[in-house]
């Protein structure tokens, strides 16, 4: 077993949301302009740097449960993997993914929202996440607030199996080498940082990908969307491999910064319940 002891299931719900409301209404302009950036109407006509906290009121909705449900499966599944520790790396990629997918089933339609709204994709119609997310539901139905959730999976998962191996690596090496466990959470918030910005700049292809898919306001009973990988294809033909990286700039520089907010507010919330 991989790590015997941790934090309980309901003290990884609580330091999950609140991680995850910390880093997502903190950066969230730098989000918002890196999502102008990779739409297809281009930075300037999908707002510019206007209106950079349009869309936050998803955020503030979703980051909560969204983190919690994450950090609930993730911690789990890693205090309970069958696998030996020498295996660990791959304990926490197989956590780390079943997390990401179990949250993005609330993730992705605050995503939707948030994208729609950051590009003001209906224009007056729908200025505010409420009137977005009525919009969505009145012209798409329910299964429009999970348009893009296969490129979402298909992102996070490669990025989690990135980030989570390397962060609990970055933990493991800095404890060996300050003679220490656990790390304290500016500790540990160095290793999210590392961890993410590496993960965030190898991933950018499959976020841009997963916000053309989000942007792309095409009724699906009228008009065939193409399949994921011709969208992928498309955009590198059309518009050249710099398109496939567009945001990733901003998009490292969130990651990295969020990464240190996200896991430091986490390891200090955990470290604060089972202290109490």
């Amino acid at each position: 077993m991989v790590e015997a002891s941790g934090p309980t299931f309901y003290q990884s719900l609580a330091a999950g949301g609140m991680a995850g409301t910390a880093v997502d209404l903190l950066f969230f302009p730098i989000d918002t302009i890196k999502t102008r950036l990779q739409s297809a109407q281009g930075f300037v006509h999908a707002g510019g740097f206007k209106g950079i906290y349009k869309g936050v009121g998803s955020v503030v909705v979703g980051s909560a449960p969204g983190a919690a449900i994450f950090f609930c499966t993730y911690d789990t599944l890693k205090q309970n993997s069958p696998l030996p520790s020498h295996l660990a790396p791959v304990t926490h990629m197989l956590s780390a993914s079943a997390g990401e997918v179990a949250a993005c089933l609330i993730r992705v339609p605050t995503e939707v929202i948030k994208t729609r709204t950051q590009t003001s994709s209906y224009g007056n119609a729908a200025r505010g996440s409420f009137a977005a997310a009525k919009f969505v539901l009145s012209n798409e139905g329910v299964r429009g607030f999970y348009r893009g959730f296969g490129s979402t999976v298909m992102r996070e998962i490669p990025f989690t199996s990135i980030q989570f191996p390397l962060y609990e690596l970055f933990k493991l090496k800095l404890s060996r080498v300050l003679d220490r466990r656990p790390l304290h959470a500016h500790e540990a918030a160095a290793c999210g940082s590392v961890a993410g910005g590496i993960a965030a700049a190898l991933t950018t292809p499959l976020d841009v990908l997963k916000t053309r898919v989000m942007l792309d306001l095409r009724d699906p009973t009228k008009h065939k969307h193409p399949s994921l990988p011709a969208r992928f294809k498309q955009i590198y033909l059309q518009e050249g491999v710099g398109a496939l990286f567009a945001g990733v700039v901003p998009r490292t520089l969130w990651i990295s910064a969020g990464g240190a907010v996200f896991l430091g507010v986490y390891e200090w919330a955990v470290h604060g319940l089972m202290g109490a």
